[in-house]
């Protein structure tokens, strides 16, 4: 069903996350068993895996550009949202109380990166708000999680001490970012003496579940390690590993990528009946007061500390109007919503209520913004443009076609006489490709590898040629001339040209 729905929001422009929630929903209203959502399975095991290929993924640099905004949303944002639904819900609902409250509030607070970010990519969001949304989502979950975590202490019997929270709170933050840092460097050491493509897949792979569970073992933020894993292993990335171990690991985890977040958008949709079967010990009016609230504090709260902020991108420029309409509509919900929220033990006060509010929020967020997310972009007429992007790109790779000129002049005045003329040969070519980039913009200019009489010489020279162009375009990346997203496109054009044998 997963591979049918993803061919159906092809073809039909719609976003598959939309699709995939609706499916289950309709797979859920038939006379056949639906999958069940396991709270610990889908935050151990589902979870760890598609925040770290997120994390892989993002600009560390941007994410430090950003840091107030970053940290405003997911630290600020998220504590004011758990608190003010928490607020709301114990007013509404009798005898709820405010710790079982504040749960539910933990819970729908944070937005799912899975979700914002897929729907975000496909409906053209511009990259300096992607950046923003992706910066919130990888980091915000290990705040909501913290205070759920407290919450549910609270209101099983366990009591509330505010000095044992922050302690909590402080120790599930440091130990989260330690362990992911310390499992990202012991990787990143390991892979120095390995030399098998399937043990490096392996090995990355198994980074999230290592760096979750390590961190989970000291009380740390697994969710949080597995970020900081994420952050740092997509940062690392560069001339140290070969071209084929990254096009070979990117694909692995494309295909990890592509079945898991279809595996967790079909299992949303398909958690209706379970959701709405405990509704009936409720009435209908405190049941649509609870969702009411719920769904006022999760849209209302995060419009308005937008608005309120007004938060600056790296230019030191304020968000406008539009730009904060558009960040506003990209708080979707997703699964760790619905875990978080199944997870609540079967005794917890008014669970089965709690439950529906999560899934509603879900739902609204999910579908309804989703469906609506590209419409609204082009009415405030915010698409993602590229010809900056690519003009950089261009402009860095014109760097690099330099730096390997450089290096193969030094090549060809090199003692061993049978290099120089496969270094000239190459030279010549990469001047004709750098004087052609600015025109043509294009991955390949149709320029042909010339014959190589010595293959050993032409081997030599290649190595020499793209180990330079990966250098200085890590450089420009860490001088923040280029983003990582355009590091890692001009990345894999190299890798495919090494394997091509170009």
């Amino acid at each position: 069903m997963i591979l049918a729905v993803r061919v159906l929001a092809d073809r039909s422009g719609q976003s598959p996350a939309v699709l995939l929630v609706l499916a289950g929903l309709a797979v859920s209203l038939l006379p056949v068993p639906s999958a069940e959502l396991e709270p610990h399975l889908i935050l151990e095991v589902v979870i760890p895996p598609l925040l770290f290929v997120a994390a892989r993924d993002a600009s560390l640099l941007e994410l430090r550009a950003n840091a107030r905004i970053v940290a405003s949303l997911s630290v600020a944002l998220v504590l004011l949202t758990a608190f003010a639904v928490a607020t709301g819900l114990s007013l509404v609902v009798p005898g709820l109380g405010f710790a079982a409250a504040l749960a539910l509030g933990a819970a729908v607070a944070p937005p799912d990166p899975v979700a914002s970010l897929a729907i975000g990519r496909r409906a053209g969001m511009p990259a300096r708000l992607i950046a923003l949304v992706e910066g919130e989502g990888l980091l915000n979950d290990g705040t909501a999680l913290t205070i759920y975590g407290l919450a549910v202490t609270a209101a099983v019997g366990g009591g509330f001490s505010a000095t044992e929270s922050v302690g909590r709170f402080a120790l599930a933050v440091v130990g989260g970012a330690l362990c992911g840092l310390l499992v990202a460097r012991a990787l990143a050491l390991a892979l120095r003496y390995v030399d098998d493509i399937l043990v490096e897949n392996a090995a990355s792979l198994a980074t999230p579940f290592l760096a979750f569970a390590l961190a989970e073992t000291v009380e740390g933020s697994g969710v949080l390690a597995v970020v900081v894993a994420g952050l740092a292993v997509g940062h690392r990335r560069g001339p140290a590993s070969s071209g084929e171990s990254r096009l070979q690991t990117a694909a692995v985890w494309r295909i990890v990528q592509y079945l898991l977040e279809g595996y967790v958008f079909l299992l949303i949709g398909q958690q209706a009946p379970d959701v709405v079967r405990g509704l009936s010990s409720f009435d209908r009016g405190t049941v649509v007061a609870t969702v009411a609230v719920t769904l006022a504090g999760v849209l209302g709260v995060r419009l308005l500390w937008l608005l309120s902020t007004r938060p600056r991108t790296i230019d030191d420029r304020a968000l406008s109007l539009r730009d904060v309409t558009a960040l506003w509509w990209a708080g979707t919900r997703g699964v760790i919503t619905l875990a978080t929220a199944f997870a609540l033990p079967h005794d917890f006060p008014a669970r089965d209520l709690l439950l529906f509010c999560a899934f509603v929020v879900v739902l609204v967020t999910l579908v309804g913004q989703g469906v609506t997310f590209a419409p609204l972009l082009r009415a405030l007429g915010l698409r993602s443009g590229t010809d900056e992007s690519a003009w950089l790109r261009a402009e860095a790779q014109a760097a690099a076609y330099d730096a390997a000129i450089e290096r193969l002049a030094g090549l060809a005045v090199a003692d061993d006489p049978s290099v120089a003329p496969a270094a000239a040969r190459y030279r010549r070519m990469l001047e004709g490709q750098r004087d052609r980039l600015h025109a043509h913009l294009s991955r390949d200019d149709g320029t042909r590898r010339p014959a190589a009489p010595d293959r050993t010489a032409d081997i030599t020279v290649r190595h020499a040629m793209l180990e330079a162009q990966r250098e200085e375009l890590v450089r420009w990346r860490d001088a923040g001339r280029i983003s990582d997203s355009d590091l890692h496109a001009l990345e894999r054009l190299l890798d495919a040209r090494e394997l091509s044998g170009m």
